[in-house]
């Protein structure tokens, strides 16, 4: 039995320090995932509501193993139920970021627009890359995706993300 199956399979019997280890372990791969589908600020309320629906179903997931991809689901479905059932906002475009916002700022704002104008795929894993940080072998354990899988997202997305930014400064 894996470290990770073992954890799982301790939080499926109540252990709520086996749980707060798992939380460790996929909270940014978590945020990074919400984040590619929902606006900014309402991303760090999904990713507890994530935490929280996956503590309630735990005990429903059979293969401790598939943890990584269980929580991936349910992560994009919360963010998608979001998406459908919130009222429809937009968030500060760069112009009235200029006002009052760093140039900096700006251009992050612009970057993560890019970024989630791009096919899914894409935008998950270069989200959890460049904001989460994390390394090609770390989103595949976190997502359950295949590593061969990530290095052909990172690399295409960012293929895309490039000709995208540099289109926008022509």
């Amino acid at each position: 039995m894996t470290d990770l199956a073992r954890l799982v399979q301790a939080a499926q019997g109540g252990d709520r320090l086996a749980f707060a280890d798992l939380y460790a372990q996929f909270a940014r791969a978590v945020h990074g995932i919400v984040l590619a589908r929902v606006p900014r600020a309402d991303v760090e309320d999904l990713v507890q509501d994530v935490f929280v629906i996956a503590m309630r179903r735990l005990h429903t997931l059979r293969d401790r193993d598939a943890f990584a991809g269980w929580l991936a689901a349910i992560a994009r479905n919360r963010a998608t139920d979001h998406l459908r059932h919130a009222p429809h906002t937009s968030e500060l475009t760069g112009d009235l970021l200029d006002r009052g916002g760093s140039p900096d700022r700006t251009e992050m704002l612009a970057v993560l627009a890019a970024i989630r104008a791009l096919p899914d795929a894409y935008r998950e894993t270069l989200l959890l890359r460049l904001v989460e940080g994390m390394t090609g072998p770390e989103i595949a354990a976190r997502t359950g995706l295949t590593a061969a899988s990530v290095r052909v997202n990172l690399h295409r997305g960012m293929k895309q993300l490039r000709e995208r930014l540099r289109g926008a400064h022509e």
